[in-house]
């Protein structure tokens, strides 16, 4: 059984955002551009990703579910809303960003082409 867990396109962006993460939380390391976007960049093929492997788990399907583009679109679209719009309006702590929902568009391409992909396709 293949599992997206071992896709590189989907570990090397988790492996990346835990080490941004632990630099700027631990360390107290911050590289401008890389603090305010790379998160961002990461976001849409880690949750995608383990969205997916979830629905592998726990569908008939199994290996051979793919995410369809409405479906990749509709994640995206949320992603958006919730962490560029109404978060923000919520809490001083969010701030809206519309490179943000660039990165999250990026991240989401590069989940579609890369990670979404059947067990007849790898």
């Amino acid at each position: 059984m293949t599992t997206v867990f071992k896709n590189p396109f989907f570990f090397i962006p988790c492996v990346i955002f835990w080490i941004n993460q632990y630099l700027e939380k631990s360390l107290g390391f911050f590289i401008p551009f890389v603090h305010a976007y790379l998160d961002d960049l990461m976001a849409m093929p880690v949750v995608l990703g383990i969205t997916l492997q979830i629905f592998r788990w726990i569908h008939p399907m199994k290996n051979d579910i793919i995410f369809t583009k409405f479906q990749v679109v509709v994640g995206l679209l949320y992603f958006s809303f919730l962490f560029e719009f109404a978060l923000p309006k919520w809490s001083e702590n969010y701030t809206s960003d519309i490179l943000d929902v660039v990165c999250y568009g990026i991240g989401a391409l590069i989940f579609f082409s890369f990670i979404n992909v059947s067990h007849e396709k790898l």
